[in-house]
C-alpha cells in the first residue's frame, strides 16, 4: 500500500512522487508514508505500528476495517447530514474527524491527543480544511494536546453526542483508560441519547475485552461489540469496537453496515455479550492494566 523512500521533512504536496516524512514525536518515531495507488493518501505509523490512513482528496475513504466500523456508528448516531458534537480521544492523522467534517458539516469536534509533536506533524503535513474559508468549509475540528483521561473528566456534563476512543500508547490501550472510573467519566460526558465507541484489541480467552465489557455494563444499559467472526471465535488477535449507550443502539442498521464491508463483521449484543462477560468484574483504577501486547507482526508495517 505504501512505498519507502529516503525520509523527507518538506511539506507534503501533490507532487508526482511524494516521499515519506519521518519525525521523532513525543511518544516515538512517526512516519507518513505515501500510498502509491492514491495520489494524496498517506499512512501514519508510530514505531512501526499503523495508526491512521488519510486520503486528503477523499476523507470518506476509510482504509482500516475498524475505522469503518467506528464510522458506521457515527453514521447511525443521527439522521444523515445532521451535525454532531463529537469528542475524539486519540488523534492520529485525524481520519474520523475529517470524515465527520465531510459527512456532517457544521459538526463540533474536539480531538484530544497527548502527543503534541504528533499533532504538529499531522497538521503541518496533512492540513485540515482551511478555517479561513467560508463556514461550509470550516472543519469544526479543534485540537487539544492533553491527556485523554484528564480531558474526559474535565469535559462538560452531558456535552457531547458521541465519544470515539482510539487511544494507544504504542500498540496498547493505556491502563488509565481501562477502568470502571473511566467508564463512569464517559457516561457523565455523554448526552442522554449519546453513544460511546472504542477501538480495542484482544484475543482468546478475551480477559481484557471481557473486563472492558464488565466496566461499561456497570454504567450503561446497552452494549454491543463489532468484530470480524475470526476474532470473535478466538482464531486470531484483532480489533473489536465496543459500543455503549444509555438508550437502545441501532443494532439492525449497524449489523447491515458491518456485514456489507469488504471484510464483514458481526454485531454482538444482548445474551451473546452476557455470555462473553460471564464472571468478569469491573476493574477499579488501582487494578487496571493496559490492553494486551499484540503478537509479533499483528499490526506492524515493514
Amino acid at each position: 500500500m505504501h512505498q519507502e523512500s529516503p525520509a523527507a521533512e518538506g511539506p507534503v504536496s501533490a507532487a508526482e512522487d511524494p516521499v515519506p516524512v519521518t519525525r521523532i514525536v513525543d511518544h516515538g518515531t512517526a512516519k507518513l508514508l505515501p500510498d502509491i495507488d492514491r495520489p494524496r493518501a498517506w499512512l501514519l505509523t508510530v514505531d512501526g505500528a499503523p495508526q491512521s490512513y488519510v486520503d486528503l482528496d477523499d476523507p470518506t475513504h476509510l482504509e482500516f476495517e475498524y475505522v469503518r466500523r467506528l464510522a458506521h456508528v457515527l453514521d447511525e448516531a443521527a439522521p444523515e447530514g445532521q451535525p454532531l458534537d463529537v469528542l475524539h480521544l486519540g488523534g492520529g492523522a485525524l481520519t474520523l474527524p475529517r470524515y465527520v467534517a465531510a459527512t456532517r458539516p457544521r459538526s463540533g469536534q474536539d480531538v484530544i491527543d497527548s502527543d503534541r509533536g504528533l499533532l504538529d506533524l499531522v497538521t503541518e503535513h496533512l492540513p485540515l480544511p482551511d478555517d479561513s474559508e467560508p463556514d461550509d468549509c470550516d472543519s469544526g475540528i479543534t485540537l487539544h494536546a492533553q491527556d485523554a483521561r484528564a480531558a474526559l473528566e474535565a469535559a462538560p456534563e452531558a456535552g457531547v453526542d458521541v465519544i470515539v476512543a482510539d487511544v494507544f500508547t504504542g500498540s496498547r490501550v493505556p491502563a488509565q483508560l481501562t477502568s470502571i472510573e473511566y467508564a463512569r467519566a464517559a457516561a457523565r460526558a455523554l448526552r442522554p441519547r449519546g453513544c460511546y465507541a472504542a477501538n480495542l484489541a484482544d484475543s482468546a480467552p478475551f480477559d481484557f475485552l471481557r473486563s472492558q465489557l464488565a466496566n461499561f455494563a456497570e454504567v450503561f444499559a446497552h452494549l454491543a461489540l463489532i468484530a470480524e467472526p475470526s476474532v470473535l471465535r478466538g482464531r486470531r488477535f484483532g480489533n473489536a469496537v465496543l459500543l455503549a449507550s444509555h438508550t437502545e443502539l441501532p443494532i439492525a442498521a449497524l449489523a447491515r453496515r458491518a456485514a456489507g464491508d469488504a471484510f464483514p463483521a458481526r454485531v454482538e449484543h444482548g445474551s451473546a455479550l452476557r455470555r462473553l462477560i460471564a464472571d468478569a468484574r469491573p476493574v477499579p483504577d488501582g487494578q487496571a492494566l493496559p490492553s494486551p501486547t499484540p503478537p509479533d507482526g499483528a499490526f506492524s508495517v515493514g
